[in-house]
């Protein structure tokens, strides 16, 4: 496939990699788009869709030939994310593939609070000992997802106490994910924490929500008991509820906390502000 365009894009189909895909088209930039459903893909100028799928290296590794920069959307939750991050990881090298840019999470660590933050710190490494070129692109916890938390009662529960994070927009990721795929040698061996502009507790964020949007929203500090109570009863496994659980518990850490310039280094913009966000019209 290498008569395809070089520089490939996962996650289009998403929300975040729809944005990387959609930023660079409007940029002039071909790409190739790879996708479990190519039927599902954007229609993008110069934008050819390819089927992959990070667990079947038989599948990928074609797909990946003649691939020089690979933007790397981490894969959707599930027990066995690690093992298809590190076969789509061998696949590319294999490939071939020059330089991968890599959305991983805000403090990845062996022993992150969050648990899901543990498998991006094991496929940084995997990355870093791969030999391939690398970017990663540490995201804080998604500000998008804030006004998502409150249900129906307008409550927002979660065991995080009074720690904060510093949540960032999709949107100012998805602008320093292009900055990077714009000229990826610049950024060889960088990494970057993404976050918002402030340091913002679940009882600020209710109370911005409630001045935003009109609806009532506030803060219960739940204790893990109640945590783990309350999301069993959507019948997840346990290793989902306890990533859920641990979300929160990392927030009460404080390993979500400290506001970084690398948005404004990468974009030249300020990231937004979550009343920002949330007054923005919605597609």
């Amino acid at each position: 496939m290498t008569d395809l365009p070089d520089l490939a894009v996962t996650g289009s189909t998403g929300v975040l990699g729809g944005m990387v895909a959609r930023q660079l088209a409007d940029a002039g930039f071909s790409q190739r788009l790879l996708v479990r459903d190519a039927r599902r893909a954007p229609r993008l100028l110069d934008a050819p869709a390819v089927a992959v799928s990070y667990g079947d290296p038989a599948l990928s590794r074609p797909a990946l030939e003649g691939v020089k920069v690979l933007f790397m959307v981490s894969a959707a939750e599930a027990e066995d994310r690690l093992q298809q991050h590190y076969a789509f990881v061998d696949a590319a090298a294999e490939a071939g593939v020059q330089h991968i840019v890599y959305t991983s999470f805000f403090g990845a660590a062996p022993d992150s609070t969050f648990t899901l933050g543990r498998d991006h710190y094991a496929t940084e490494e995997r990355i870093r000992a791969s030999g391939m070129g690398f970017t990663f692109l540490r995201d804080n916890f998604y500000l998008d997802f804030l006004p998502m938390l409150a249900g129906a009662d307008g409550v927002i529960r979660g065991p995080a106490g009074d720690g904060v994070m510093a949540a960032v927009a999709r949107e100012d990721i998805a602008r320093c994910a292009v900055a990077v795929l714009r000229d990826p040698a610049v950024h060889a061996g960088a990494t970057y924490d993404l976050t918002g502009p402030e340091d913002i507790s679940l009882e600020h964020a209710a109370e911005v929500l409630t001045r935003a949007t009109g609806r009532t929203v506030t803060y219960h500090n739940e204790t893990l008991e109640e945590a783990f109570a309350s999301r069993a009863s959507y019948g997840a496994p346990a290793w989902q509820v306890e990533a859920w659980v641990s979300t929160y518990t990392a927030i009460a850490a404080g390993e979500l906390a400290g506001v970084t310039s690398d948005v404004h280094g990468l974009t030249g913009r300020d990231p937004m502000e979550l009343e920002e966000l949330v007054k923005l019209p919605q597609l």
